[in-house]
């Protein structure tokens, strides 16, 4: 627009320089050139017709008619006379020449000042644009953020719930009223993340991923409940059925009510034990466990374990390996943990075989290994072992007396001590578990 403005305006001037030259005819008086010096037209006298073009027919007829079929150029001078892109533009002319006689006048427009106009114009432009892009770049930010606002607080929750083991009823309560959609029936949808903007991939990432984890969780305590409910209805029905042949025949009968009394004692025992694992499990998964963190010397914890086993168990030969090496824990976790090692090693190991315990440091490890000689387990179902109500064989378990949660308890005691278990096993040959644990720095040892 300010280009075609500066035409329009060079045109009417030349224009009107144009008719006043014709109304004056050369040579030009005094007064014409003292009218000049008000305009930014310069005449200059030209022997041959100077080259340029012509304006279209159909943008001539709303030119002044003198001008209009006259030959312009547009003169721009050139790279090298010290002038930069700025000073080479403001020397810019727009030329008309105009024949008068026998010879030619060339009507030079130069338009400095205007030119220095636009530009301090188009300054104030670009200023008042760049200010209110700031403003809007400020105030969709603000738009943006309270839009996001929802999307962050899920973001948020989720990776809350991520890095956490358990789930809180008013954290569960916050999700769910976010994703209203998902329920314990439809814990297999997922967002797309292909689909999904790039901005949000993420954020559908961790949903899906807690999702993956939220339905492996209900699973497994559907998969618990489950087995608890076949492990509590089997004692239960044990001692029904006592109860019943006493109520019938075993009243008068003394063989028979001493059976009697003797199964449901074992029933009402083995029930017991299996509802105190079932417990420490529901607190451990709770969080409400509270440990009782001391520092001791594993060695020494082994050494009394092992007193404790032979005082019970004469049918097999104990070794031990005991290398002095202190621990920070709850001395009675690690002490059951250890004991459920020693109880499935005596249950699985024939009688006459040999069950070694050991005590070992290694850098910043403790490791306990209770190994054995016992009937092995086989390679496909050792990494299930630690699977709470998992048996390698259901009937010799039974006959044991196992419920299938001591190694799942073992395992979250080792857990909540900042350790791990690990197990080598092959059948017929035997099978050796270590718990790992951090030990107890030197310095902090001396100190205590």
């Amino acid at each position: 627009m300010s280009a075609f403005g500066l035409f329009i305006h060079a045109e009417q001037t030349i224009g009107t320089v144009a008719e006043k030259l014709t109304q004056a005819g050369p040579p030009l008086p005094l007064e014409v050139d003292d009218w000049l010096d008000l305009t930014p037209i310069r005449i200059e006298p030209s022997a041959a017709e100077p080259e340029g073009f012509h304006i279209p027919s159909g943008i001539q007829a709303y030119l002044p008619s003198l001008t209009a079929q006259q030959i312009r150029s547009i003169d721009l001078p050139p790279r090298g006379e010290g002038l930069g892109m700025w000073g080479r533009i403001q020397q810019v002319s727009y030329n008309v020449a105009l024949p008068m006689d026998d010879s030619f006048y060339l009507l030079s427009y130069r338009p400095v000042q205007t030119i220095r106009i636009l530009a301090a114009m188009f300054g104030i432009m670009l200023l008042i644009e760049g200010l209110s892009l700031l403003r809007s770049i400020s105030s969709s930010a603000r738009v943006i953020r309270h839009t996001l606002q929802p999307i962050e607080q899920l973001a948020e929750t989720a990776r809350s719930l991520s890095h956490e083991g358990v789930f809180s009823p008013e954290q569960l309560k916050d999700l769910a009223g976010k994703l209203d959609d998902i329920n314990a029936t439809h814990l297999d949808t997922r967002i797309s993340v292909d689909e999904t903007q790039s901005e949000l991939q993420s954020l559908a990432a961790a949903i899906n991923g807690m999702l993956d984890r939220i339905n492996e969780s209900y699973r497994s305590q559907a998969r618990f409940v489950s087995d608890a409910s076949h492990e509590l209805r089997t004692p239960i029905s044990v001692i029904q059925g006592y109860a019943n042949l006493l109520d019938r025949w075993g009243k008068k009968d003394e063989k028979t009510l001493q059976e009697s009394i003797d199964a449901i004692k074992n029933e009402t025992a083995h029930m017991k034990t299996l509802v105190e694992q079932l417990l420490f499990l529901a607190r451990g998964d709770n969080n409400t466990m509270a440990l009782q963190i001391e520092s001791f010397e594993l060695s020494a914890l082994a050494q009394e374990i092992l007193r404790e086993t032979q005082m019970i168990d004469g049918g097999h030969e104990y070794f031990t390996t005991l290398t002095p090496v202190y621990i920070k824990g709850d001395k009675g976790l690690i002490k059951q943990a250890t004991r459920i090692l020693m109880d499935n090693a005596m249950k699985y190991t024939p009688a006459g075989k040999q069950i070694t315990l050991s005590v070992s440091g290694q850098g910043n490890l403790a490791r306990l290994t209770v190994q054995d000689e016992g009937i092995g387990i086989e390679p496909e179902a050792v990494p299930l072992i630690f699977d709470r109500f998992f048996r390698t064989d259901e009937s010799r378990t039974r006959a044991t007396g196992g419920s299938g949660l001591g190694l799942a308890i073992a395992k979250w005691i080792t857990e909540r001590h900042g350790g791990h278990l690990e197990v080598l096993s092959r059948l017929e040959v035997g099978t050796r578990i270590s718990i790992v644990l951090p030990v107890v720095p030197e310095r902090e040892v001396h100190k205590e």
